[in-house]
């Protein structure tokens, strides 16, 4: 049977260890051949339910489902260095937590050797749908280099998005070094900032989010310290480095044309002088 959830009823019963329990309601809305996928594929139950609920908050397909499965989704996920347990209520930060990965795939941008932060930023701007689909459900794209005026100058966050679960503002920085101590400060200054000039009455509070090459826990964890607004720290990796070929011909190849130059003119001047 292709979708054997929809055969059976909540009020059916399943035997399992000796014991009678009732057919969870949500395995119903997820399709035979993904509850396969899922078994076969996951190694706790807690793994398995993670996809399950994924499957029916995104509309998984089964191929998408895979390869998920794959990327090890469910060990990436709501694996980042955050504060949000204790800077925001406890479902607004388990759930803020469960958005966030600890690495964020980027193989579908390519870039040059030594890329700066605004090569970067251009590549994943480029590439914004695979980027919110790498970001996960629920983000809407505000904007790149938003500019904000505090104190009469003007500032630019770097990536802006509203995250329409959480009914808030994410401010993500992205950095194409390794974690400085510095970055936390700077990302704190945004996060306060869109929560002054930005953020309506009825919004949640602004989060941050750091998406930088490379982090050490420990220097993360100190530097959260004393910080009273909701951030967290992630990585990337498997960014695609172009091939960079000289376009300017060889030495030899110079000579061989100016000799052929050379000839061609002498030619001339013959026929010319003829």
């Amino acid at each position: 049977m292709q979708q054997v959830g929809a055969e059976i009823s909540e009020n059916q019963k399943l035997h399992q260890a000796g014991a009678e329990i009732e057919f969870p309601a949500i395995f119903g809305f997820v399709p035979w051949r993904h509850h396969v996928e899922i078994v076969t594929k996951c190694k706790t139950i807690e793994e398995a339910l993670f996809y399950v609920r994924k499957t029916i908050e995104e509309s998984w397909s089964r191929s998408t489902l895979v390869d998920c499965i794959k990327a090890n989704l469910y060990q990436s996920s709501g694996n980042a260095l955050t504060n949000f347990a204790e800077k925001l209520p406890a479902i607004q930060g388990k759930l803020a937590q469960e958005i966030v990965k600890d690495t964020y795939d980027f193989g579908f941008v390519s870039l040059p050797v030594g890329y700066d932060e605004e090569e970067l930023e251009d590549a994943l701007e480029q590439n914004i749908t695979r980027f919110l689909l790498e970001l996960g459900s629920g983000f809407a794209f505000i904007g790149r280099q938003k500019e904000i005026i505090v104190a009469g100058k003007t500032r630019k966050i770097d990536m802006l998005f509203y995250h329409i679960k959480l009914r808030c503002y994410v401010v993500v920085e992205l950095k194409a070094v390794s974690f400085e101590l510095e970055f936390a400060g700077k990302l704190n200054f945004y996060v306060n900032a869109v929560n002054e000039l930005m953020k309506s009455e009825s919004a949640n509070p602004t989060i941050g989010l750091l998406i930088c090459k490379d982090k050490d826990q420990t220097e993360v964890q100190w530097a959260f310290q004393g910080i009273k607004t909701p951030m967290g720290v992630a990585t990337y990796d498997n960014i695609r480095l172009q091939e960079i070929k000289s376009q300017l011909p060889s030495e030899e190849a110079i000579q061989k044309r100016l000799e052929q130059a050379e000839e061609e003119y002498i030619l001339k001047l013959k026929e010319k002088n003829k």
